[in-house]
């Protein structure tokens, strides 16, 4: 066990990211999809072009698109095209959808499977709702989400955080990470949260605290075809159990991939975990048009193992 060392944020977190993103299979692009040339998009793109369904991550409120470098190293290896986003500063929920529909209709993708952690899972949510009469969302992987903003008790703040320094609204978000003993895996993946937090600027923060805590709510009825995992932990993070369970409740039939540990940030600490679930959910769209992977790389073997894993994880929601 050790405490978080604020001395040296992140580093074998952020050589292992410059390392995965010199992979020739990953680009980086900057894209403005607005009339708003402030609202830039920032994205990585990798694996297999010709697949046209691929993995979408969405970060928390402290998070760029490099948290999720271990799921891009490891699901492209595999054959897999995910896309991990950094969004610009939008202030509500349907200007967001508005702007994440331009991006996927940009990059000339119709439906998608979306990652989304914290409040990304929510946004998710928001937008799987928003485009339910003409779907965009083939599935969601909801991460440490939650359904109800109302959880936080800041609705009556939210729309002053736009005034508040980045010192103040940093101190607001360090609130909520895990602190004292920790083991080095999840001291390291908060230590490389902490560095990213200090890479957003105020009005960053701002607009996701704000989108965080405004007055909103998931309405379960336009999305519940939807196939769905929730990816929670069993230990300390920002979710109160009351917030969990509702989420159980809001998606009866979806699948739950239970973390012992793992904290807020998972899918840094914990990552092999985080990316076999990945796996196990978009199993069920394997030799279909929605497919994240390419079908060359998906042999009978690897399917059988997929299949004992799935069955395996079955099994254990049952008991």
């Amino acid at each position: 066990m050790m405490e978080i060392s604020k001395s040296n944020p992140g580093s074998w977190l952020k050589n292992v990211t410059c390392l995965v993103f010199l992979l020739p299979l990953c680009l980086s692009f900057q894209i403005i999809v607005d009339d708003d040339d402030s609202k830039v998009w920032s994205l990585y793109d990798a694996g297999p072009r010709s697949i046209r369904c691929p993995l979408i991550f969405l970060p928390p409120v402290s998070g760029t698109a490099d948290v999720f470098f271990q799921q891009i190293l490891a699901l492209t290896g595999w054959g897999y095209r995910v896309i991990a986003l950094q969004y610009p500063v939008y202030w509500d929920h349907l200007e967001f959808c508005d702007g994440f529909r331009k991006l996927l209709d940009h990059l000339q993708l119709d439906k998608v499977h979306l990652f989304g952690a914290s409040l990304g899972g929510f946004l998710a949510q928001k937008f799987a709702e928003y485009t339910h009469k003409s779907p965009r969302v083939q599935s969601l992987i909801l991460c440490n989400a939650f359904s109800d903003t109302s959880i936080f008790n800041q609705t009556w703040t939210a729309n002053s955080f736009w005034l508040m320094p980045a010192f103040m609204l940093k101190k607001i978000v360090l609130g909520n990470f895990a602190s004292g003993p920790l083991d080095p895996e999840m001291a390291d993946g908060i230590d490389f949260m902490v560095d990213r937090l200090e890479s957003l600027g105020q009005s960053e923060l701002a607009s996701r605290l704000t989108l965080n805590c405004q007055n909103s709510y998931v309405e379960p009825h336009k999305i519940r075809d939807i196939p769905v995992t929730i990816m929670d932990v069993f230990d300390q993070s920002a979710l109160s159990t009351e917030a969990k369970e509702e989420m159980y409740k809001l998606y009866p039939n979806a699948r739950r991939a239970h973390l012992k540990t793992g904290g807020n940030f998972p899918y840094l600490c914990r990552s092999a975990e985080v990316n076999l679930y990945i796996q196990i959910h978009l199993l069920q769209f394997h030799g279909t048009r929605y497919a994240a992977i390419d079908p060359s790389m998906v042999s009978a073997e690897e399917l059988e193992v997929q299949k004992i894993s799935l069955h395996t994880s079955n099994e254990q929601e049952e008991q």
